[in-house]
Order: C-alpha cells, then sequence, then structure tokens
C-alpha cells in the first residue's frame, strides 16, 4: 500500500488537545437505530473476559494521553454501554477471526474508536464501515462498492480486509504494533518518514516519540485507553455490560438474489436486523452479482436455510415488464423506475444502451413500498437530511449545473462540512445535476431559492392506475414540470402502475 492511508484526519470534526479530551466519533453517525439485538446468544461466559485474556499490548504504559483518553470514557459511562449493545452482533465474529490470526485482542476494540461499531457510519473523509475503510483502500483489498453494496460495511468482508491490512502493517514495522495502529490511522508512508526524521536527528523511533498528524497522536492511546478499562472497569468505576461469548450470526447461502423484505420474512426477523446484520446492501435486495449469502442470528439459521431451499429462484425476486415506447431511452426508464442502466443490461443481457421500441424490459421491483426498507440507502439519506436541528428551519436546493457544495455552502451561509453531513457526504463527493440536497439554515437566514419552501420533505409516491402527472401535480400542489424534473422523465410520457416517483413537498400542502 506504500504511504496509502486509509481514510484522512477526520479528529477536527470534534477538536481535542491530544492530552486533554477525547472525542470518540470523528465520524458521520447515520441514523443507526440504538435498538437492542434481536436474537441474542443464551450463554453463562462474557465474550469480554475472552477478550481479555488474548490481550498482549503493554497495557502498563502511563501518560498524559492515555488518562486524557480514559477520563473521557469514565466520565460517560453511558457511551460504553451504547457501544456494547451494538458490538453485541459482531463482536464474536470479529475476536474468532483475530484470535485465528494470533493477533493481539486489543485490536477488536478498534471499531469503537473508527466507528463506534456502526456499520453505516461514514466520514467527512469518505471512509465508511465499522472499519473505516475509504474508496480506493477498499478496493485494494477486494472490498467492492457499486450500485447495489458496499461492501466496506459488510461485517465478515471488513474484517478479513482490516485484520489483513493490520497485520501486513505490523509485518512492515517489524511487529510493532503500535506503529501498526498509527499507520492504520495516518498511512504508513507518513509513520515512515515520522521514523526518519526522529532517526536523523538521533532522537527514539517509537510510537510514542514520533511526531504525527494530531489525530493519530490521540488515536493509539483511545485504543490503549479502552482495552486498559475493559481489562479492569471496576478500577474506573466503569460497568461493560456483558456479551454472551456465542456466535451472534451464521451465513447461509441463498443462491441468488433475494428481495429482503421477503428475506427477513422467511427468517421470522424484522427487516432492521436484517440490515444491521448485512449493512453492504444499499437496496431492498441483495447484489445481483453476489456474494450471494446472508448473515442470519443462530437462533433463526436452520428456519432459513429449510424455507430458502424450497423457495424456487423466480420468486426470490418481484419483476415488472415494461414495454419499450418509442422515444425511450435506458437512462429514463432506470432512473424512472429506481434502479440503473447497468442493472438493466445486466438482467436483460443488453450490450450497451441501444433498445429497440416494442420489446419488453424486465425491471426489479420491491415486495414492499420502499419506505419499508428502513436502513436503506435512500431512507438513512432520508432520515439524515429531515433530522431536525434546533434552531434552525430546512431548505431544499435543487443542484444546478457547476455548482459544488463550497459555492451552496456560501450561498446559504452555512459549513461545507455540515451542509455534507446533513445529505450523508462527504465534502470532496461529486455532485449530480438535479440531486436533492437538504440545508438547514439559521431561522434568522433569508438566503433561500424561492421556489422550494421550507417544511419540504421527499416523498415516494406509486404511481395508481388512471394517474396522470396532472393529477399527482395537483394533489401535492407541486407542478409537472417539477415532478419531471425531479424524475428525469418527460412530462408528456404515459406513466405505469407501480412506478416510482420522487416529489418534494412541503408538509403544509401534502394530502
Amino acid at each position: 500500500m506504500g504511504g496509502c492511508a486509509l481514510k484522512p484526519a477526520v479528529d477536527d470534526l470534534d477538536p481535542m488537545p491530544a492530552a486533554t479530551e477525547l472525542t470518540p466519533d470523528p465520524i458521520i453517525i447515520s441514523g443507526y437505530p440504538e435498538s437492542v439485538p434481536e436474537a441474542p446468544p443464551v450463554s453463562d461466559v462474557d465474550l469480554w473476559g475472552r477478550v481479555r485474556n488474548g490481550f498482549a499490548l503493554d497495557l502498563e504504559v502511563e501518560n498524559a494521553r492515555i488518562v486524557a483518553q480514559r477520563n473521557w470514557y469514565s466520565r460517560h459511562p453511558a457511551y460504553l454501554t451504547r457501544i456494547s449493545s451494538r458490538a453485541e452482533r459482531y463482536l464474536h465474529h470479529i475476536v474468532e477471526q483475530a484470535e485465528a490470526r494470533g493477533m493481539p485482542l486489543e485490536l477488536v476494540l478498534l471499531p469503537v474508536v473508527e466507528s463506534a461499531f456502526d456499520p453505516f457510519a461514514y466520514s467527512h473523509g469518505r471512509a465508511s464501515g465499522p472499519w473505516q475503510f475509504i474508496p480506493s483502500t477498499g478496493k485494494h483489498f477486494g472490498l467492492e462498492q457499486d450500485w447495489w453494496a458496499d461492501q466496506r460495511r459488510d461485517i465478515v468482508a471488513s474484517t478479513e480486509a482490516a485484520l489483513t491490512y493490520l497485520q501486513q502493517l505490523a509485518n512492515r514495522f517489524d511487529g510493532d504494533w503500535l506503529l501498526a495502529l498509527a499507520s492504520y490511522n495516518a498511512g504508513a508512508g507518513n509513520v515512515s518518514r515520522a521514523i526518519t526524521r526522529n532517526r536523523n536527528a538521533g532522537k527514539p523511533t517509537d510510537y510514542w516519540s514520533l511526531q504525527l498528524p494530531r489525530e493519530t497522536m490521540a488515536y493509539v492511546p483511545k485504543l490503549l485507553a479502552l482495552a486498559q478499562i475493559v481489562r479492569d472497569p471496576e478500577q474506573f468505576g466503569l460497568d461493560i455490560p456483558a456479551i454472551a461469548d456465542e456466535p451472534y450470526f451464521t451465513s447461509i447461502d441463498v443462491g441468488g438474489q433475494i428481495d429482503l423484505a421477503q428475506a427477513a420474512e422467511m427468517a421470522d426477523i424484522s427487516l432492521e436486523e436484517l440490515y444491521l446484520l448485512n449493512p453492504a446492501f444499499n437496496r431492498w435486495a441483495t447484489s445481483p452479482n453476489g456474494p450471494h449469502r446472508l448473515l442470519i442470528p443462530v437462533s433463526h439459521a436452520d428456519r432459513f436455510a429449510e424455507r430458502i431451499s424450497a423457495l424456487p429462484p423466480e420468486q426470490r425476486m418481484r419483476w415488472q415488464r415494461y414495454s419499450i415506447r418509442p422515444g425511450d431511452n435506458l437512462i429514463a426508464i432506470a432512473r424512472a423506475h429506481d434502479t440503473t442502466p447497468a442493472v438493466l443490461r445486466e438482467i436483460n443481457h443488453l450490450r450497451g444502451n441501444t433498445i429497440v421500441a416494442g420489446r419488453t424490459l424486465l425491471i426489479p421491483q420491491p415486495s414492499r413500498d420502499p419506505g419499508s426498507y428502513s436502513l436503506s440507502a435512500d431512507a438513512r439519506l432520508d432520515a439524515r437530511q429531515n433530522r431536525a436541528i434546533s434552531g434552525r428551519r430546512q431548505l431544499a436546493h435543487q443542484v444546478a449545473s457547476g455548482e459544488t457544495l463550497w459555492e451552496i455552502a456560501r450561498r446559504y451561509r452555512v459549513g461545507v462540512r455540515e451542509l455534507a453531513a446533513w445529505n450523508q457526504m462527504a465534502p470532496g463527493d461529486t455532485l449530480r445535476v438535479g440531486q436533492q440536497l437538504a440545508v438547514w439554515t439559521e431561522q434568522s437566514a433569508t438566503a433561500a431559492p424561492a421556489s422550494r419552501p421550507d417544511m419540504v420533505r421527499r416523498v415516494h409516491y406509486s404511481v395508481r392506475r388512471g394517474d396522470s402527472l396532472y393529477a399527482i401535480a395537483n394533489r401535492f400542489n407541486v407542478s409537472v414540470n417539477q415532478i419531471s424534473a425531479w424524475n428525469k422523465i418527460n412530462g408528456q410520457r404515459y406513466l405505469q402502475p407501480g412506478q416510482q416517483l420522487t416529489l418534494y413537498v412541503d408538509i403544509r400542502d401534502a394530502p
């Protein structure tokens, strides 16, 4: 990997003097539901005890940087309770994988520092998932990222990638795990250059002696402080809820693409629980390209495996047959049905974007209303955009050609990182023409598009038989041109029953 860091520094979201204060969540937490896992395993043995037995780093070291981090945890006991609840689904698997590699089990606590064990965490540096991979490093380690799924959030795949990367870093620094951890945060090249500077100046080259980026100076102490607390929580007046030392989930081969709502019903678990165990999926179904597996709670696995094996392949997805009309194009059809041209090409065995009027396209359709898939990428974005902020009002901004986040933020007098966070983006992400952004301005702010009232909400509307653009526009007090622009459709075209439309509606005018 050379000097390629997993992610750029993100600690400046919440500035922290390295020796005085801890900021454990330098990320954008994207609507993680604080719910108790549905099917906790039953065990009298606490997994934390197994973790303690595998500690191998020097936890006797004591300095101001570690004490500052430890003091923060001591002042915020609810944080550890919340983290333990989140970790309950994932920690046993991570422990098993680290043990199998003979790695120090302090490393299994790294997702606490990286993401607070939120698989949907996304940083302003474009890092995603429990181990916070940036796109390029994720791809280097085989974590695929496409419209259907982002394997940086996949618990099994991202854990394998992270542990492999950490072991490579440790090997590079002759087994020094503190230098490996610093490299995971800042990049091995930055750490190597810091070592060279110290060596040339006749100074020690251990982690504690290096001058590294501010976040990295606090990063390793955060992990060591957490490990000290896990080793002996009573010493610091803390209590860490027990986690059963039993597998929480098992992997089931589903043989092909399947609607997630249908899979949840077959497993007798909630759709939310299925997403939390399989957070890589962006949409309402698994990826057609695989891997064709689902993580299912152990207590529900046998039932699910039996039912999935008896389900005919053609019943695992709901399909719509779309008759191509003169003037249609693949891009417009894909947008109107919340999919992509690539998906339509793959499903319909098309070599390019050329389609022929009169022929039929197969289009995948969710079995439930889109709003039911509460942790899909669209639903999480909708929840994030509409999360009320005290003292601010919400405005909607439609991205025009050539606009940047910086220009839009300046127009509304808000911060670029704020604007990105409200829309589940990173400041460096590319904007799309027509993209709808939520902007939370100060109550006194006046800069806003006149055509976009406050209290705007995104509405998913399923076209009914007999509907027309005019009728829908009249019902929601918007214009036909607005509906056409929001959905990239020709206002003169006929609508199809079941077609999904996205509307931006003033909730005071909603029917």
